[in-house]
């Protein structure tokens, strides 16, 4: 299919879908943790299932495991959009739409069981990360489109992995999710079933490169939004907080909402640091240790995560000299 005329039918379809939600009242609205202020439309983001089904329909021949897992977890995600469900629920649809993408990629009978058990909580780990990164206005599209870049760019530049299309596909979804969501005031957020579908799309790209190349060094390509969600986690556990109920403790509430920098400003760093990264991983593969360039990343990316201690301390301090 041209890109053009796909680019044209997603934005037919997000228009149609305005209507949609509009109609049924899919709507976010704010709360003290939030960092929005104005009601917006929420599920933006079920561009991402469907572009995954206009690919489908061309390709269904070797593609229905990854396309029935991304229905699962995109229906469950929408559902939640719109009526809350329990984690138990949420978190077992994930790991049956998982479970169908290692059958597909044969992990079964490439890895041991001790592996493939690390692997389940690593990808169901991922996939909530990135939405628990879901938070201002333009962050998971342009995230979503320098990781998509980045695999593109391997795929056809260093190692063969998948089908180049099947990567364009998400990334004209996010050009198109960008256009409504990257502005001052978003027509419309991601929501659940966004932001889950198109990690569960990346995971899959992922992985199927870590088994091609036998590296585990592109789960860098992740390592932004990795090192801030884990770091986030481990800083609630600490404070005793329940870490499924909203908050505003990753680094980039901190800047957008304690220091009010506008919302695309700090999307665009967080896109740019992980392009940054990925350019390094990239140089780097193969003429590096893989343990050396994960250190060589994780630990500066720390070190910035930690900024944000200061930054509370600081914010703290102006909010107790003002009282």
């Amino acid at each position: 299919m041209e890109y053009t005329i796909l680019g044209i039918i997603l934005m037919i379809i997000m228009l149609l879908y305005f209507k949609v939600a509009d109609h049924f009242n899919i709507i976010d609205k704010p709360n003290q943790r939030s960092s929005h202020k104005e009601i917006t439309l929420r599920g933006g983001g079920i561009i991402f299932w469907f572009s995954s089904l206009l690919y489908f329909v061309q390709h269904f021949q070797n593609n229905y495991f990854f396309f029935t897992g991304i229905t699962l977890v995109s229906l469950v995600s929408f559902w939640d959009d719109i009526q809350s469900l329990s984690n138990k629920i949420r978190i077992s649809i994930h790991f049956l739409a998982i479970t169908l993408i290692f059958y597909d990629l044969h992990l079964f009978q490439l890895m041991p069981i001790w592996s493939v058990a690390i692997t389940y909580v690593l990808a169901i780990g991922l996939i909530n990360a990135y939405n628990f990164m879901d938070g201002i206005n333009g962050i998971t599209g342009l995230y979503t489109l320098v990781v998509m870049g980045s695999l593109l760019y391997v795929n056809t530049k260093i190692q063969l992995f998948t089908d180049g299309m099947f990567i364009k596909y998400a990334m004209l979804a996010s050009l198109v999710f960008l256009f409504f969501n990257y502005r001052k005031r978003a027509k419309c957020f991601a929501g659940d079933v966004g932001s889950i579908a198109i990690a569960f799309w990346i995971i899959y790209l992922v992985l199927k490169l870590i088994l091609v190349t036998e590296s585990l060094i592109w789960l860098l390509f992740l390592a932004v939004y990795g090192v801030d969600a884990v770091c986030t986690i481990l800083h609630r556990l600490y404070l005793k907080q329940n870490i499924f109920e909203a908050h505003r403790l990753h680094l980039y509430q901190v800047l957008s909402n304690e220091y009010k920098i506008q919302h695309r400003l700090v999307s665009l760093f967080y896109a740019l640091s992980q392009a940054g990264i990925s350019l390094l991983v990239i140089s780097l593969y193969q003429q590096v240790q893989d343990g050396i360039i994960f250190l060589g990343v994780i630990l500066p990316l720390l070190f910035l995560y930690s900024s944000k201690f200061y930054l509370l301390n600081k914010s703290n301090l102006r909010l107790d000299h003002g009282a």
